[in-house]
């Protein structure tokens, strides 16, 4: 069943031709040569990779996927090494993402080397293949999402960076991957799980996208610091003969990305900034609301940068659009589109409308509609819409009854109480279903669910509703929610895979004080008192953490006061620490992790940091989601 509330995009006037192939033809064009082997392992032998997942995709469309995300599905399922232009390869189908390959003058500058360390090296290992075993002679990463940065280590390691590879970042890069990964990384972990359909099986009734690629790899994870910041647009890099012209664009998909010209190759890399899907202006999974007017003026730019001087438009995702005229058109109406949904939202916030009542009328113009690369296969309309709103407005819809509302299980048993019980409730919502409502089926047995979490009918009801709606949904990320709720609803919660890897050891001694204050036990600490003093030889820097009234605060030592230590430095004086520890960076991981104390020197109570390791509480990225 196909409807307009379950396409995860308003019913809109007009659809795209399902007998234009433009998009086939673009993504064959160039292929070279496809994957050595069926899959991609750890040197243990895990599965990270599994090429032969997509196969069913060759098929027609099932009656259990939108002919439109089957569509979208089929392309992204392309695998291989593609040729841009000349000197200019990608990598496609080996990760969620693409691996751009830059031919210098000595050896390849790596473009975002996609996720994981695996699929990077085979990706990598595929165009030595077809093009000679060049070293690689620069890294670039465009924007600071995993998918981006996390297979770093198998294209260059730690030597190699040491022996001076250049490492190209847009500014801010590294401290939003921190915010990215590790603030809230353990609830984005979980949610993530949901978008990305991590434990579906991978077939019609399953996983057959995320609208952007297959899925992400599951592969090891690493990050190094970018050794070239850009910090502003106009600013030029040469990295082995090639000359590249940068387009800052912070606010846009990322907090940190960036776009660059090829000048000499008259090509266009708009990082993730203009894929072949509407994207996203908040992701489901978590993220900071992103600026949809902000983002439609760095499009612009775009174009009036480099549209007349670029005959190819790649990505970081999907297939490349050749000819000036046409990535032109394709660079204005991705453009026009954020500024439409910017625009179309806040004029009708300004009426009085809630957000949820801005979503449900809203309509993209014909003009846009038709246009396959402005579909919700990624982003939609609707939760776009609802981020704008929030972004300007938050989350209060102005109404007085939404200021203090009962917790989600307290009000659906107030809910199931009104309505005569939960068996009441699940025959009313079978009803609903049976009519085809399946959207309000689903908000009432979600009361059911929650309070009377035991009750076998209403679970499998909620389960059998997810799973039509998920049929219906033009979005991959919407279906792969609901299907993943079911999956829940059924077998309980599936375990997630971690994801933040190889960050925590590329954060500074700041950030990985910051990453434990948001893990401090507030209430159970309130009482707890800790005064620590730490001294890096690797940085060289001091820090005084203090903890108190449940808090935990980091205090940097001003360099130039790191004589008379933290005792004589003004606001600290007759403040002496409870222990004083002497270590390097890499050291103070090993120590919150429960090792290596006896290799530390230190002076003082050591029980002032068990005081604090006691105050912090355990991640864990299963909690419930569907169920309580």
């Amino acid at each position: 069943m196909t409807t307009a509330a379950a396409s995860g995009t308003p019913a809109a006037p007009v659809t795209p031709d399902f007998a234009d192939r433009t998009d086939f033809e673009n993504a064959d064009r160039g292929f070279v040569a496809g994957p050595s082997s069926t899959t991609i392992t750890t040197d243990d032998g895990r599965m990270v990779w599994d090429f032969t997942d997509t196969a069913f995709l060759e098929g027609d469309c099932p009656d259990s996927v939108n002919p439109s995300l089957w569509r979208q599905s089929q392309l992204c399922a392309r695998a291989g090494l593609y040729r841009v232009t000349d000197g200019i390869y990608q990598i496609r189908g080996f990760d969620m993402s693409n691996m751009t390959l830059i031919e210098g003058d000595i050896g390849v500058i790596v473009v975002d080397p996609l996720a994981s360390a695996e699929t990077a090296a085979a990706g990598l290992a595929l165009y030595r293949e077809q093009r000679g075993d060049r070293p690689v002679t620069g890294v670039l990463f465009t924007h600071s999402h995993l998918d981006h940065f996390g297979g770093v280590h198998g294209v260059i390691g730690r030597a190699e960076q040491v022996d001076g590879v250049p490492l190209l970042a847009p500014q801010g890069f590294t401290e939003h991957v921190v915010t990215a990964n590790v603030s809230a990384g353990t609830a984005v972990l979980r949610r993530g799980a949901y978008c990305s359909g991590t434990n579906l099986d991978r077939g019609p009734n399953g996983l057959v996208g995320t609208g952007l690629g297959f899925t992400t790899s599951t592969g090891t994870r690493g990050l190094l610091p970018a050794t070239i910041e850009i910090t502003g647009t106009g600013q030029v890099e040469t990295v082995d003969g090639v000359v590249f012209h940068f387009q800052l664009t912070p606010g846009t998909e990322a907090p940190s990305e960036m776009n660059f010209h090829l000048p000499e190759h008259r090509a266009l890399c708009m990082a993730e900034n203009a894929t072949h899907t509407l994207h996203n202006i908040l992701s489901l999974r978590g993220a900071v609301v992103r600026d949809a007017r902000t983002w439609s003026r760095c499009l612009d730019e775009a174009v009036q940068l480099f549209g007349s001087e670029s005959d190819v438009l790649f990505a970081s995702h999907h297939w490349p659009t050749w000819g000036t005229e046409r990535l032109t058109a394709f660079l204005s109406e991705q453009c026009d589109l954020y500024a439409y949904l910017h625009d179309q939202t806040l004029r009708l916030a300004n009426q009085g409308r809630t957000a949820t009542e801005i979503a449900e009328v809203f309509e993209l113009p014909p003009g846009l509609a038709r246009s396959w690369h402005a579909r919700g296969y990624y982003g939609s309309v609707s939760h776009n819409v609802k981020a704008i709103y929030q972004r300007y407005l938050g989350w209060y819809d102005g109404h007085p009854s939404s200021l203090w509302e009962h917790p989600p299980t307290e009000s659906a048993r107030r809910y199931v109480d009104c309505m005569g019980g939960v068996d009441a409730v699940v025959a009313r919502a079978g009803e609903y279903v049976s009519d085809g409502d399946l959207r309000f089926a689903a908000q009432l047995l979600k009361h059911a669910v929650f309070a009377q979490p035991d009750h076998t009918g209403a679970k499998e009801l909620l389960a059998r509703t997810f799973e039509q709606l998920a049929h219906g949904a033009e979005n991959a990320i919407w279906r792969n929610c609901y299907l993943m709720g079911a999956l829940e609803l059924r077998q309980g919660v599936t375990r997630t895979s971690p994801s933040a890897g190889g960050v925590p050891v590329a954060l500074s001694v700041e950030q990985i004080f910051d990453s434990l204050a948001i893990r401090i036990n507030g209430p159970e600490a309130w009482d707890h008192r800790a005064t620590l003093d730490w001294h890096f030889t690797d940085p060289d820097e001091q820090y005084r953490t203090s903890l108190r009234n449940g808090v935990l605060v980091p205090t940097r030592m001003d360099p130039a006061e790191a004589a008379v230590g933290f005792e004589g430095a003004p606001g600290f004086e007759g403040t002496p620490a409870d222990v004083t520890f002497t270590l390097t960076r890499s050291q103070l991981l090993d120590l919150l992790a429960g090792k290596g104390l006896d290799t530390i020197e230190h002076t003082g109570d050591i029980d002032a940091l068990r005081t604090l390791v006691s105050a912090l509480d355990s991640t864990d990225p299963d909690f419930p989601i569907v169920t309580r």
